[in-house]
C-alpha cells in the first residue's frame, strides 16, 4: 500500500457523511484531471429538468462508491476473510475509477458521440493509460476491474447485481431527486455480506433489505431514469447532436469546442478510438459544458432545424412523450411527421428530427446472470428470486419493455 498521507484528507459527502482519503495513491488519482473531469458530468444527465435537485455529479458518485467499498471490505475482514492490503487498495481504486469513461450527460449521449463504444470500455482504456502513467501502480486494480483476478468476490463488489456502484447510485439518486421510493439502506446490506466459495453472498436475515433494494431499483427506473421528461430532453439533445453531425458530414460545419469537434466531424467506433491516442485525449476533455456551450451557440445557427431544437431545449419547450406497452404504429409516426412538416414548412426527412420513437427496457434483476445469492441458516445457497417469499421479487426478473413516441407540443418560438 502507498505511504499514508501525513494529514489524511476528509471530504464531507451529503449522503454518506465524512469520507477519508486513505493514502497518497488514491489522493493522486482523485486529483488527476481525468477524475476531476467527473465534477463536470451530471450523474443523471438531463433529469434535473424534472427533478431540479438532481444536479449531483459522477465525481460525487465515484467517491461514494469508494466509501461503500471500504465499508464492505472492513465487514468481510471482520468476518474472518483475509484481504491483503494491496487487494484492499486495489479494490478501492477499481471502484473509484469504474465510471471514469463516462461522457457528457452520462448515459444520454453514450451511443451518439461514439459508435457502439460503451463507457465501460472507455473506462478500461483510461485505467490502462493511468496505469502506464503511474508506473504499474494500478495493475492489480485493473485485474479486479476486468474480473481476471483469482479472488472473484472483489470483482463482484465492483460490478455485479449487488455491487457498490448500485448501492451508492440508488441511495444518492433518491436523495438528490427527492424520490423516497428509491431509498435503500446500503449500510444494512453491507453488514449482511459474506463470502462462500469465493462468491459474494448475503446472509438470510438480510433478505428483506435485498428485496427492498430490488423494488427500489425498479421504481427508480420508471420514476426517474425513464421519466417522460427525461426521455423528452434526451431525445431532443440526441437529435441536436445528430443534426450537427449531419451538417459536418455535408460540408456545413457549425460551432464546436475543439474536443467535441473531433467526434462531430468523424464517425468514431471502437477500432478507430483505440487506433490513435488523440481520440482518448479528446474524449478526456469532454464534459457537459462542451455540450451546453454548443447548444447556446447553435440556437443562433442559420440551420433552422438545429436552431429550433436548441431554442426549445434552452427555453424548456420540451416535446411530448407518449409511452405504450405496444409498438407505435408506423402510420401514427408518419402522420405526426407530416403534420409538423406542414406546420413548420419542412420536408418529411427534416421532420424526423422532431418526431422520434424508440424502446425503453427495465430489468430490475436478472437471475440468468450472476445472481444475488442468499446464504440460508442451513448453510445452503439460493438465488434471491427462489429464497424470497414475496411473489413480486420473482416478477422483477421479467424484462419490461415499453415503447415511446416523442413529438413537439403546439409551441411557437
Amino acid at each position: 500500500m502507498s505511504d499514508p498521507l501525513r494529514r489524511k484528507t476528509i471530504i464531507n459527502d451529503p449522503v454518506h457523511g465524512f469520507i477519508t482519503i486513505p493514502n497518497q495513491l488514491i489522493f493522486d488519482l482523485i486529483q488527476h484531471p481525468w477524475l476531476q473531469r467527473l465534477r463536470r458530468i451530471k450523474q443523471l444527465g438531463l433529469t434535473e429538468q424534472v427533478y431540479p435537485g438532481a444536479i449531483h455529479t459522477r465525481f460525487h458518485h465515484a467517491l461514494g462508491a469508494m466509501y461503500l467499498m471500504s465499508l464492505a471490505l472492513d465487514t468481510l475482514r471482520a468476518k474472518g476473510h483475509y484481504i491483503w492490503e494491496a487487494e484492499y487498495e486495489a479494490a478501492l481504486v477499481a471502484i473509484l475509477l469504474h465510471d471514469i469513461g463516462h461522457g457528457p450527460f452520462s448515459h444520454a449521449l453514450e451511443n451518439s458521440l461514439l459508435d457502439n463504444l460503451p463507457h465501460e470500455d472507455i473506462s478500461l482504456l483510461m485505467i490502462e493509460s493511468l496505469n502506464k502513467e503511474m508506473g504499474g501502480a494500478l495493475s492489480l486494480a485493473l485485474q479486479i476491474f476486468k474480473g481476471t483476478y483469482h479472488r472473484k468476490f472483489l470483482h463482484q463488489l465492483v460490478a455485479s447485481q449487488l455491487d457498490m456502484d448500485r448501492l451508492d447510485y440508488l441511495q444518492r439518486d433518491s436523495f438528490f431527486t427527492g424520490v423516497q421510493e428509491g431509498a435503500i439502506n446500503p449500510m444494512r446490506i453491507i453488514k449482511m455480506l459474506d463470502i462462500v466459495d469465493d462468491k459474494l453472498v448475503v446472509v438470510e436475515k438480510g433478505i428483506y433489505s435485498i428485496e427492498n433494494f430490488l423494488v427500489a431499483r425498479r421504481l427508480m427506473y420508471w420514476q426517474v431514469y425513464m421519466h417522460k421528461v427525461t426521455v423528452s430532453t434526451e431525445q431532443m439533445l440526441l437529435q441536436a447532436i445528430r443534426r450537427a453531425k449531419d451538417l459536418f458530414s455535408s460540408g456545413k460545419p457549425v460551432f464546436a469546442t475543439p474536443a467535441l469537434k473531433v467526434f462531430l466531424q468523424e464517425q468514431v467506433n471502437k477500432a478507430i478510438f483505440t487506433s490513435h491516442p488523440r481520440y482518448l485525449e479528446a474524449f478526456a476533455q469532454l464534459d457537459d459544458h462542451d455540450i451546453w456551450a454548443c447548444i447556446k451557440m447553435w440556437q443562433y445557427e442559420n440551420d433552422a432545424i438545429l436552431s429550433r431544437l436548441c431554442q426549445m431545449l434552452l427555453s424548456r419547450k420540451l416535446c411530448k412523450v407518449h409511452i405504450s406497452d405496444e409498438k407505435i404504429p408506423k402510420s401514427e409516426i408518419k402522420a405526426l411527421r407530416k403534420k409538423w412538416a406542414q406546420q413548420w414548412k419542412m420536408s418529411l426527412a427534416e421532420a424526423e428530427y422532431f418526431v422520434t420513437y424508440g424502446k425503453l427496457t427495465n430489468a430490475a434483476y436478472q437471475p440468468t446472470q450472476e445472481g444475488i445469492l442468499i446464504l440460508t441458516r442451513r448453510g445452503e445457497l439460493k438465488d434471491v428470486a427462489q429464497a424470497s417469499d414475496l411473489p413480486n421479487i420473482k416478477a422483477l426478473t421479467k424484462i419490461v419493455k415499453k415503447y415511446f413516441l416523442c413529438h413537439p407540443k403546439d409551441v411557437s418560438l
